[in-house]
C-alpha cells in the first residue's frame, strides 16, 4: 500500500528520513467467508449469493487468531466475499480488538443499516473501507445492482455518525476514470476520512475484465489528479488519508511529480520510499481465503501455500522452499525485462508479480501495468510500450 498523504506531507514539511521499523509480522487478509450479495465484475475471489462448503468454523478462526498473535500479526483486514454475512463475524470481530490487533473491515456496504450499526460501532472496527466504483449508474452497473450505491453511501453516513472511521475504495478501470474528479470532490461533501484508489489487478473477474484496465496515459492522469487533490487539500490544512493500492509504480511516479514541484526534496523522497520497499506481497502481506489456505496475497489464490487446518499459519509464512516466495522474498527479486534494468526496482521491488504471471505465465515478467515511460525508468533501449486497444468485453460472459 502506497501512503500517498504521507510522502507529499514530508515533501511539504521537510524532517530528516528515518529507517521505517520492521514490522513484526505480516498483515493479514482474511476472507473469513466467499459468500457475497453481490457479484461486483471486478471480484478477484469470484463470489456470489451461495454457500460455500468446507469454510472455517468459528472454533477454527479463534484457534488461527491464537497463532497470528503469537507470530506478531499485527493488523486483521476481515474481508469477503461480504464479511458481514457470516453470522459471528462482530464475535470474531470483537475477540480480536480485545487481543490487540488492528481490525479493518472490508465491505460493499450494502448491508450496513440501522438494525446493525450499534453492533458494528460496538465491534471497535479501526477502519471500516466501503467500496465505490464511481456514480450511481457507473457503481450499479459495475455492482450488478440496482440502488447499491445509495445503500453504500448510507451506510458512510451511519458509520460517520456513529463515529467510525470511514474509507472509500475505489478501483480504477476505463469504465469509471471520467468519473474519479466527481470522486475526490464527493470526499469532502461526505467527510470522508480515508480514500483509497486500487489499481485493477488481473485475477478472478477482475482477470476477465482486464482488457477494461486503465490505459497508461489515463492511469498517469488519474496518479496526478490524485497527488495534485491531495497536494491542495494539505495546503488548505485538510489532511485526508489517500492511499493506493495493486501498483507500486505510485511511488516512483511520485518522484516525477515531485521534480517539478519540490526539486529540493526529491532526494529525500526517493531514500523514504526506498525505506519503504514497494511491493511486499510475502513477505508483508499475507492472505488466509474462506477455506483456511495461506496466500502470498489476496490476487495468489491459485498458488496455495498450505492450510490452517493442518499446520499453524506461523509455520506456513515461516517456510523458506516455495519457489514464488523465495524469489518474494529475494532483495532484489529475479524480475526480468524492463523490471530487471529499471532504477526504481529498489523502490516499487518489481511491482505485482501476479499480473506479469497472469498475462506472460511467469512469475518474474515485466509488470505489464506498469505506466512509467522508458525514459523516466531509465531503459531508454527498451521497445516502446503502448497499450492494448480496449476490446468490448459482453456482459453476459462476466
Amino acid at each position: 500500500m502506497f501512503r500517498m498523504t504521507r510522502y507529499i506531507k514530508s515533501l511539504m514539511n521537510p524532517a530528516p528520513v528515518r529507517k521505517l521499523p520492521k514490522p513484526s509480522g505480516p498483515v493479514v487478509i482474511w476472507n473469513l467467508i466467499r459468500r457475497c450479495n453481490l457479484t461486483c465484475k471486478h471480484c478477484y475471489s469470484i463470489s456470489a449469493d451461495i454457500d460455500f462448503k468446507g469454510e472455517l468454523s468459528t472454533q477454527e478462526v479463534y484457534t488461527v487468531m491464537d497463532d497470528l498473535k503469537a507470530y506478531g500479526v499485527p493488523v486483521l483486514i476481515l474481508s469477503g466475499g461480504e464479511p458481514l454475512m457470516r453470522p459471528d463475524i462482530f464475535d470474531i470481530s470483537r475477540r480480536a480488538k480485545e487481543m490487540g490487533f488492528y481490525v479493518g473491515l472490508s465491505t460493499n456496504g450494502t448491508l450496513i443499516n440501522e438494525a446493525n450499526i450499534e453492533q458494528i460501532a460496538a465491534a471497535g472496527y479501526d477502519y471500516v473501507g466501503i467500496s465505490i466504483d464511481g456514480l450511481e449508474s457507473t457503481h450499479d452497473e459495475f455492482r450488478q445492482k440496482k440502488g447499491a450505491f445509495r445503500e453504500s453511501m448510507h451506510a458512510v453516513a451511519l458509520c460517520k455518525q456513529a463515529g467510525i472511521k470511514v474509507g472509500l475504495r475505489f478501483t480504477l478501470t476505463q469504465d469509471n476514470f471520467s468519473e474519479l474528479p466527481a470522486m475526490l470532490e464527493m470526499l469532502d461533501e461526505h467527510s470522508i476520512d480515508k480514500f483509497y484508489l486500487s489499481h485493477l489487478n488481473y485475477s478472478g473477474r477482475g482477470g476477465r475484465n482486464r482488457k477494461r484496465d486503465a490505459w497508461y496515459d489515463m492511469t498517469r492522469e488519474a496518479m496526478n489528479m490524485m497527488f495534485n487533490h491531495c497536494h491542495q487539500e494539505l495546503q488548505r490544512g485538510i489532511e485526508r488519508e489517500y492511499v493506493t493500492g495493486n501498483n507500486d509504480a505510485d511511488g516512483p511516479f511520485l518522484i516525477e511529480w515531485a521534480k517539478q514541484h519540490y526539486p529540493d526534496q526529491v532526494e529525500a523522497l526517493e531514500q523514504r520510499l526506498t525505506n519503504w520497499g514497494g511491493n511486499s506481497s510475502g513477505v508483508n502481506i499475507s492472505n488466509i481465503d474462506n477455506l483456511g489456505v495461506v496466500h502470498p496475497d489476496t490476487f495468489w489464490w491459485n498458488h496455495d501455500l498450505g492450510n490452517v487446518r493442518q499446520t499453524p499459519f506461523s509455520r506456513i509464512w515461516s517456510e523458506t522452499t516455495d519457489p514464488l516466495m523465495v524469489g518474494l522474498r529475494q532483495h532484489p527479486r529475479p524480475v526480468k525485462g524492463r523490471c530487471a534494468e529499471c532504477k526504481y526496482l529498489d523502490i516499487c521491488n518489481g511491482n505485482t508479480r501476479v499480473r506479469a504471471y497472469n498475462i506472460s505465465n511467469d512469475f518474474w515478467e515485466e509488470d505489464p501495468g506498469c505506466y512509467l515511460t522508458n525514459e523516466e525508468i531509465g531503459v531508454v533501449d527498451a521497445p516502446r510500450r503502448i497499450a492494448t486497444p480496449v476490446v468490448e468485453i459482453p456482459v453476459n460472459n462476466l
